[in-house]
């Protein structure tokens, strides 16, 4: 079961991969239409005079006139430019969401396989807290797009947090399966922890349209250098902004549920309810940031880009929580397996 887990994760990887390049493909022939269109269209030739078709004076066909047929006129042939880029594009896109659609299911199979080999949940160290966090945020937007299918081309920049996370949890964060430390072994460890990777998965998906929201926000004010060009073929600032703030109204709850359980579980384990081991501490300061986001977000003095690095501010946060803390300090929280 355990070379089964890797050997599906590897191939959700590459899965992932693939949903990447095709929303990559979407995006670039949906620029191409954008060019077919905008081209000015090429001189007609219906109705030109000998001397325009003749070179040299020989009467050859000239501009692909042969055997006496006159190609489609400039507007026709760039509409069907146009029309053929989009129908590509189109397809690119339903590829590139049916291989998310796999790759999600491999990367559940994975976590699955992974703890039955395990024999308990396959949250005990770093690589499968990691394994688990991006496959909530992959399979909640999934949700998301089922929800909303205009918000498909945001999947470029998930598909890409997807590749990079799984792809270091598999070549970095990899470790065998081993028992659980005494502290664990409590059934805190699965209300305290499937509420905080919960949380954690729908922030990672929160901080996508966050980041799309600032680009798109500069294009569509006429900024027109990297990486504001990114932006041009994602959805309206505004529903990226309520994206945003959706996800990470839904998640704070859960959040602060999930903080409230640890202390309970630290009391019981350690007979203290907080300590400010450096977990501990990391959480408190993601906990304040998203809090602060929240109020910033309903204060309407407050910009709209201001809450969105507040947002990004939050996740690099969680991240520190994640990684920081678990490779650079010591405390009670050290789970790592690195």
């Amino acid at each position: 079961m355990s070379a089964l887990s890797d050997q599906v994760v590897s191939i959700a990887t590459l899965v992932y991969l693939l949903a990447m390049i095709s929303h990559a493909v979407e995006y670039a022939l949906g620029n191409a239409r954008a060019r077919a269109v905008a081209a000015p269209p090429a001189r007609d030739l219906v109705g030109a005079s000998v001397g325009e078709l003749a070179i040299g004076g020989t009467g050859g066909a000239v501009g692909g006139v042969v055997g006496g047929t006159v190609p489609p006129d400039g507007a026709e042939w760039t509409a069907r430019r146009a029309a053929l880029a989009a129908r590509r594009a189109e397809l690119a896109g339903k590829i590139a969401v049916a291989a998310t659609a796999l790759g999600a299911a491999l990367h559940l199979v994975g976590l699955v396989t992974r703890g039955l080999a395990a024999g308990r949940m396959p949250w005990g160290n770093m690589y499968e807290f990691v394994l688990t966090v991006s496959f909530i945020g992959v399979a909640a937007w999934l949700v998301v797009l089922w929800k909303v299918p205009s918000l498909r081309r945001l999947g470029l920049f998930l598909t890409l947090v997807m590749v990079l996370l799984v792809a270091t949890a598999e070549l970095v964060l990899y470790t065998p399966i081993v028992p659980l430390v005494p502290a664990l072994n409590s059934y805190w460890f699965i209300v305290h922890v499937s509420t905080i990777v919960f949380a954690s998965g729908l922030f990672l998906l929160g901080v996508v349209p966050a980041v799309a929201y600032l680009m798109r926000a500069g294009y569509e004010q006429g900024k027109r250098s990297f990486p504001y060009t990114l932006a041009k073929r994602l959805p309206a600032a505004a529903g990226l902004e309520r994206l945003t703030f959706v996800l990470h109204a839904f998640s704070f709850p859960i959040f602060t549920f999930a903080v409230i359980a640890g202390a309970i579980w630290a009391e019981a384990a350690w007979g203290r309810p907080w300590g400010w081991d450096p977990k501990e501490t990391w959480a408190f300061i993601s906990w304040v940031v998203y809090a602060g986001y929240l109020h910033a977000r309903a204060t309407p003095s407050v910009k709209r880009n201001v809450t969105a690095w507040l947002a990004i501010l939050g996740f690099l946060t969680v991240l520190m929580n994640l990684f920081g803390v678990n490779i650079f300090f010591e405390g009670l929280h050290s789970y790592g397996g690195l």
